[in-house]
């Protein structure tokens, strides 16, 4: 089992494309992490935090610039 990082101090960014008229679908990234995405859902910061490594999230990210992701 894995240690759970100390999230406190993390710097949240909300994502360019997360937003619609109500700020709902708001995805926020913590950049400030050694070795580790932090990925959380805006309207509950409080709830649990997905976390990805760089090259899992870079590769993410890729895939959806690319429209290579799945849609839910």
């Amino acid at each position: 089992m894995r240690a759970t990082p100390d999230l406190s101090a993390a710097l949240w960014r909300k994502s360019s494309y997360s937003g619609g008229q109500q700020g709902d679908a708001c995805v926020e990234v913590a950049e400030s992490i050694p070795a580790l995405v932090p990925v959380r859902d805006s309207k509950t910061p409080l709830a649990p935090v997905l976390a990805f490594t760089p090259d899992v999230w870079g590769a993410f990210i890729t895939a959806v610039k690319n429209g290579a992701a799945p849609t839910v």
